[in-house]
């Protein structure tokens, strides 16, 4: 069974979830959430893996998902 690897990650400035990197040919993908981000993922890769990839059969999809933040705090005095 093939593997293939999904990457999402989150951008903040526009408040969306959204394919950073993948191994699926073509998959581009946002949502406002990751949940929803990765609901889409399976339907669109089936339609781009048939197209690029045909007869390939089933596949396996691995979604990493990325979010990272940055907060100021004061210290302690």
């Amino acid at each position: 069974m093939a593997l293939f690897i999904v990457q999402i990650a989150y951008d903040v400035d526009a408040e969306v979830w959204y394919v950073d990197k993948s191994d699926v040919e073509g998959l581009r993908a946002e949502a406002p959430t990751s949940d929803a981000l990765i609901a889409r993922i399976p339907t669109m890769a089936a339609e781009l893996l048939e197209e690029n990839e045909p007869g390939l059969g089933e596949v396996a999809i691995e979604i990493i998902a990325h979010r990272h933040a940055r907060i100021s705090i004061s210290a302690a005095a």
